[in-house]
């Protein structure tokens, strides 16, 4: 990745200059820390979708899969039966992958486990946060901390949850700031990552 001046004449991150969607989601959400637990729950399992797509696809479809998963809260979805498999599966509107879908609605009822013993979701995934760290030369597909909390997830039943994924998560969700040294947000969300953690 390399730091690319956009339409806008703002530097960023190679990836988030086009198209607009990827803009918006590079400026306005990637690596910004989220701490709701509906949105955590929305974006592991989203991540889980991607595996073997684009994010692209993911994002452009990302209004129906709230739709379709009753905006991810975890309550409703761990409910959902055979009937809502069905429905979800006739939807064109979002990524028709059985086993996916199957496990979006284990990892709702896990999610539900998980807050109980935590507190909420954003306790546990926080707790797997680091200090800030230099901004990154190269991004990797995973590191020993994703590699870790994935191992967690899977031996509580998640499923869907390999080290790359969950290491794009804790991108996605600010749980690591991979904006490159010169992107016009990194200092922000790094600002909004070291409040969070000063207040944990």
């Amino acid at each position: 990745m390399k730091i690319v001046i956009g339409p806008d004449g703002a530097p960023r991150c190679s990836w988030g200059v086009e198209p607009e969607i990827y803009r918006v989601y590079h400026d306005e959400e990637w690596a910004r820390p989220t701490t709701d637990d509906h949105r955590l729950f929305e974006k592991v399992c989203l991540e889980g979708f991607q595996a073997g797509l684009s994010w692209l696809t993911i994002l452009r479809k990302r209004d129906a899969f709230r739709a379709a998963f009753a905006g991810f809260d975890p309550e409703v979805v761990a409910g959902f039966g055979e009937r809502d498999v069905s429905r979800l599966l006739a939807d064109p509107g979002i990524v028709r992958h059985q086993g996916k879908i199957r496990s979006t609605v284990n990892n709702a009822r896990l999610a539900i486990e998980l807050a109980d013993e935590h507190g909420s979701l954003h306790g546990y995934f926080w707790s797997w946060a680091g200090p800030e760290e230099a901004p990154p030369v190269e991004i990797p597909p995973n590191t020993e901390t994703s590699t870790a909390l994935s191992r967690d997830l899977k031996n509580r039943g998640w499923t869907f949850v390999g080290p790359t994924t969950i290491y794009a998560f804790m991108q996605s969700t600010g749980l690591a700031n991979d904006h490159l040294a010169g992107c016009h947000v990194r200092e922000a969300c790094a600002e909004e990552r070291r409040s969070l953690m000063s207040a944990r």
